[in-house]
């Protein structure tokens, strides 16, 4: 029961789903989530932490970036119900519509400037 509820609670939270939404769409880094959900970097890490945690996204190093896709591999068997589902579910919504608009035109040269 445990994972269940991981899962459950980690995809319980606007930001989050939000995040899931976006990276059905492309991949992302911490610096391209926080300008598009106008949160911090430290508030969108603590959400990716949960959502990883939970077996929903993982990261990977791409040059200086990491970044931040849909898990594919299987962590638990409750994760990839989910995400199937989600993919279904609040497509139309206007805030998820917004977020992929934003998130389609970031473009991480320019939002990371280090």
């Amino acid at each position: 029961m445990r994972e269940v509820l991981k899962v459950l609670k980690a995809a319980a939270d606007k930001n989050r789903l939000r995040i899931l939404k976006m990276l059905e769409q492309k991949a992302m880094c911490v610096c391209e989530l926080s300008a598009a959900l106008g949160i911090t970097q430290p508030g969108v890490s603590k959400h990716l932490s949960l959502l990883k945690e939970a077996g929903l996204v993982h990261d990977e190093r791409n040059g200086q970036w990491i970044d931040y896709k849909l898990c594919e591999e299987r962590i638990n068997q409750y994760a990839p119900v989910l995400l199937k589902q989600l993919s279904l579910w609040i497509n139309d919504d206007p805030c998820v519509r917004q977020d992929r608009k934003v998130a389609a035109g970031l473009h991480r040269e320019e939002v990371c400037k280090k």
